[in-house]
């Protein structure tokens, strides 16, 4: 079972991106929950727009995102120049642009679960808080968000297996720099691309379908534990 060891630039691989996914998931989850609240609940003049921004990252090419994202937040982007600027915060070929990347693709499968499970939540308690005098932040906070718990749990585990498992804007983005922006799938990627590298490719595929599994099977059992306290409270 030797072939199963991994060398130190694989485990290198796996840590930067358990590490990157951790930050594009914790970075990316209030917005998801802003988004997707604003997307169920509210009506306003640009409501299918915004919808449309959500979901293009599913339907455009990740490397059409990528490369969005060198001209925006490269250092000569706009958007580049003034984070690094303002904050000293330098996202192309560094580990901060693995992070928006994997944020970006993995945004709209969090913001279609949270938003799925606030349109089950019944608006009419919404409202009978309200009617009490509530403030709506104070029943978002203690009414919605509690009962839309599980979907929020559901969304925040895909998004983190979805930043994983980023591959395409990733690469065009913050290129593939071993110990600095090499996650796992391009890690993968390099293994298929040089003479015997066949067994390596192996080692770190298993490794990534696990824990997409291990994600997938964690958000399923979070989400009934959740319910199940809320049906029994």
């Amino acid at each position: 079972m030797e072939w199963l060891q991994l060398s130190p630039d694989e485990w290198t691989a796996v840590r930067l991106s358990i590490w990157v996914s951790t930050w594009a998931t914790v970075f990316s989850l209030p917005f998801g929950i802003l988004v997707a609240y604003a997307l169920a609940r509210w009506s306003f003049p640009g409501k299918a727009l915004l919808n449309g921004l959500v979901h293009l990252p599913l339907i455009l090419p990740p490397v059409v995102t990528g490369y969005l994202l060198l001209l925006a937040f490269g250092r000569r982007g706009p958007l580049g120049q003034f984070f690094e600027t303002v904050f000293g915060l330098v996202f192309s070929f560094r580990w901060t642009g693995a992070a928006l990347a994997g944020a970006i693709m993995a945004f709209p499968l969090m913001v279609r679960a949270i938003r799925l499970s606030i349109e089950a939540v019944d608006p009419k308690l919404e409202q009978a808080a309200g009617t009490l005098g509530a403030h709506p932040a104070f029943v978002f906070a203690t009414i919605t968000l509690p009962l839309a718990l599980p979907g929020i749990i559901a969304g925040t585990i895909l998004a983190f297996a979805k930043a994983m498992g980023e591959f395409g804007a990733t690469i065009t983005f913050v290129s593939n720099i071993p110990g600095q922006t090499q996650t796992l799938p391009s890690a993968i990627y390099t293994f298929t691309q040089v003479p015997g590298g066949g067994t390596g490719a192996m080692r770190l595929t298993l490794i990534a379908i696990a824990v997409a599994m291990s994600a997938l099977v964690a958000s399923e059992i979070l989400a009934r534990r959740v319910s199940r306290r809320m049906e029994g409270a």
